[in-house]
């Protein structure tokens, strides 16, 4: 019987840039991670901590695959609709894969058709796949070792090396706007550290009108009239505004300053499929 639940193989980070044949590289995706679980024409979306998703163009497209049951992995596109782009199967017509070698898995992807918004994951077809992820703009790649099984853990098999840094946050706080920008100035933002909620720094760029407006209607929902940082070094004051931490957003950068704080922010996305407590700084 199909299981309700396989924990998802998480990649581990790395700083490393390395090639060879014992290793297969793939795009790594700006997105959320998706699981598909398909039983019948019934299918259930979950992020990769079991919070269901509604995507219906997505449900959509796994319904319709010939096949009795399965459970893909892979993940969907920030605005949750453009496409669903799948790397790996943990299940199959009434039998476990994830005991099979990495190759034989992709074969199993690469036999069913997909329409969109699935995708397949292609393999990246260069010596030095870093720096062709640099050219193209992506956010990395991730090295993926011949012959590996699916593993429900982080695992050394999975290797990401990342284009430029990217991180999730606590939004713990955010200023006003100012001049002719609405909504807010600038979200304030940090990462737990034990019990305690540590500043990292101010986003001020990613965003447009939309989600500015949004964000602020959200956070207003949540201010309270004290700062939720307990290690605050550098935290701005002056025209400062402080919610419970409960939103998540993804943030790319460039480096971490001597300060331990986030060099030349933006912002990718909110995640709402993460909890805020189980943000930590992420460490190669």
């Amino acid at each position: 019987m199909m299981p309700d639940w396989l924990e998802p193989m998480a990649a581990t980070l790395t700083e490393d840039r390395f090639a060879g044949p014992e290793w297969l590289f793939e795009r790594k995706f700006d997105g959320i991670r998706l699981l598909a679980y398909k039983r019948g024409k019934k299918v259930e979306l979950f992020s990769r901590n079991r919070l269901p998703q509604h995507l219906p163009a997505v449900a959509k497209a796994v319904a319709a695959l010939p096949v009795k049951d399965g459970i893909f992995d892979g993940e969907v596109t920030w605005d949750r609709e453009s496409s669903y782009d799948v790397f790996d199967v943990l299940w199959l017509n009434g039998r476990l894969v994830t005991g099979l070698p990495l190759e034989d898995r992709r074969a199993l992807l690469q036999a069913l058709p997909f329409t969109p918004p699935m995708r397949r994951v292609e393999l990246v077809a260069s010596d030095r796949p870093w720096e062709l992820a640099e050219r193209e703009g992506w956010e990395g790649v991730i090295a993926k070792r011949r012959g590996s099984v699916y593993e429900h853990r982080r695992s050394k098999h999975w290797l990401k090396m990342k284009c430029e840094a990217s991180q999730e946050l606590v939004v713990g706080g955010f200023t006003d706007p100012q001049g002719a920008r609405v909504g807010l100035g600038a979200l304030l933002v940090g990462y737990y550290e034990g019990d305690d909620l540590v500043f990292a720094g101010k986003i001020g760029t990613g965003f447009d009108t939309k989600l500015l407006l949004d964000l602020r209607r959200r956070l207003d929902k949540l201010e309270t009239p004290t700062t939720p940082f307990t290690k605050a070094e550098g935290l701005p004051r002056l025209r400062a505004h402080w919610v419970r931490p409960s939103i998540v957003v993804q943030v790319s950068f460039i480096e971490w300053t001597v300060h331990n704080k986030l060099r030349h922010p933006r912002l990718i996305g909110v995640r709402f499929d993460k909890n805020a407590r189980d943000v930590v700084r992420e460490r190669a």
